[in-house]
């Protein structure tokens, strides 16, 4: 019975030193686990702050985008202004002869949008067929969009 016991206390012995074993490996790793949770929240943290910071930036250029596109409209609404009173300094059949050259009907139609709309009406007798069908096409598109 004796050698019973004492295979028992063996095993219980032997059994609870790897249990013991086990445990200080379980606590180490678990020790590291949580370090590593720790550096992965300071760096979602340190994303997260970087994040906000380029929504912030995007934010800016598109503002600035925004106020630039309008200050270029504004320069080409005054350039088309100057543009239209040189051409309604102009003889009615010189001036038509002129817009018909312009090789984007576009600039052409703004030119005339700006012009006095008498002085428009002269110089549009005198522009080529081909030209005039283009640049109504934009006006009445311009004029449409400027009632809404």
């Amino acid at each position: 019975m004796r050698a019973i016991y004492v295979k028992l206390f063996f095993i219980v012995s032997v059994s609870s030193l790897l249990f013991a074993n086990e445990c200080k490996e379980i606590s180490k790793e678990l020790k590291k686990l949580q370090e590593l949770k720790t550096v992965v929240e300071a760096k979602i943290a340190k994303n997260k702050k970087l994040l906000q910071e380029i929504k912030a930036q995007k934010k800016a250029l598109q503002d600035l985008n925004a106020t630039i596109e309008k200050q270029i409209a504004q320069i080409e609404s005054q350039r088309f202004k100057k543009l239209a009173k040189d051409f309604e300094s102009m003889d009615p059949e010189y001036a038509g002869e002129k817009l018909s050259k312009i090789e984007d009907p576009k600039i052409a139609a703004y030119i005339l949008y700006n012009m006095n709309s008498r002085k428009a009406g002269e110089a549009l007798n005198y522009v080529a067929p081909e030209s005039l069908s283009k640049i109504v096409k934009i006006l009445t598109q311009l004029k449409k969009h400027e009632k809404k």
